[in-house]
């Protein structure tokens, strides 16, 4: 969904955006049996599950292009120097954070290559981890961020990426799929989207509430990918890549308080995923924006390393906000009534 980055760089179509070059052309909706499928005509597929005006594209590329636009703005960017410890100012609030120890043996001892931690210290510091993030669980629990909000729930969202016979590659289909293989006690969907140079990126997300303790997650997605129409789109292709993450299940009534003394929660670390759209980038995007917003403004004023609650009130006010709300209860309804009558009355 390009929705943020058209308000962060509108003209980004045209400025050589690796995202521009698929836009979405198919939109489908199946509901799965063993051996074949049901599509959810277009009137019947909730409006929160088109996907008219977004593209097809690698997340990996368009992070690199935006790096080097914040480059270009003079942002200076550290890739492979992880934040290992929160610092804080002798009032509690948030300083910065510091990297981890680099040459350091498996006993503990310092090889001769050894370079201790480097320290970032900054008036506001911004928690981007990702789901369950280590340092923002800390600042979550130092802070107690979460008193308000429900309990977070989690899936686990299994990616692959193939290169598929050009005859059988459509640029811009979307598929999204629900029901086989997952029985009753057990929710979540898949995605198979046609992208540039051949290749297809197709994943499989299993909410983490499955009754069944021998149920497997990856195995799950195996045995989707052998349903005969994934087969079909499969069929002479070959895997690339692969990977796996865990993702926020809990919507709009999970996300805790998002700022903090010095600092604020964003993207996933707050747990903006729009569950139902499996569509996280666009909302993290706007969550640093309104942070970024919020910081700026702190910043001319002369502040530092208090609350920023103009980000929360932004939130508030914000598209953002209410598109959770659309679909806050359909976790909610489709664990009580299964994926396809949950997934209509939340609709």
């Amino acid at each position: 969904d390009p929705k943020s980055l058209d308000e962060l760089l509108p003209n980004w179509r045209e400025d050589g955006c690796p995202l521009a070059e698929v836009p979405v052309t198919e939109n489908h909706h199946w509901i799965l049996t063993e051996k074949g499928k049901r599509e959810l005509p277009e009137f019947l597929t909730p409006p929160f599950m088109h996907n008219k005006g977004t593209y097809t594209g690698s997340l990996g590329n368009l992070c690199r292009w935006l790096a080097g636009k914040a480059e270009e703005l003079g942002v200076e960017i550290f890739p492979g120097f992880a934040a290992a410890e929160i610092l804080f100012n002798d009032d509690g609030s948030v300083k910065g954070v510091a990297t981890g120890d680099m040459g350091v043996a498996r006993d503990g001892t310092h090889k001769s290559d050894y370079t201790p931690g480097l320290e970032l210290h900054a008036k506001y510091t911004f928690f981007a981890e990702g789901v369950r993030g280590h340092l923002s669980k800390e600042i979550i629990r130092q802070f107690d961020l979460a008193k308000d909000s429900q309990p977070q729930v989690y899936g686990l969202g299994i990616k692959e990426l193939w290169d598929i016979d050009p005859a059988l590659h459509s640029p811009g289909r979307v598929i999204h799929t629900q029901g086989w293989p997952l029985g009753d006690d057990a929710n979540g969907g898949s995605w198979l989207y046609h992208q540039a140079n051949g290749q297809v990126s197709l994943g499989f997300v299993t909410w983490l509430n499955y009754s069944n303790p021998y149920a497997s997650p990856f195995q799950e997605m195996q045995k989707w990918k052998t349903h005969p129409d994934i087969a079909a789109i499969l069929k002479g292709g070959k895997r690339v890549s692969y990977g796996a993450r865990a993702i926020n299940d809990g919507g709009l009534q999970s996300i805790p308080k998002l700022v903090f003394p010095g600092g604020a929660l964003i993207g996933c670390s707050a747990g903006f995923l729009n569950v139902p759209r499996i569509k996280g980038t666009h909302t993290a995007m706007k969550s640093g924006m309104m942070a970024a917003d919020a910081a700026a403004e702190a910043i001319v004023s002369q502040r530092s390393h208090d609350e920023l609650v103009a980000y929360p009130d932004a939130f508030d006010a914000s598209w953002l906000k209410k598109e959770l709300s659309v679909v806050r209860n359909v976790v909610p309804l489709v664990k009580k009534f299964g994926d396809l009558v949950g997934s209509g009355l939340a609709g």
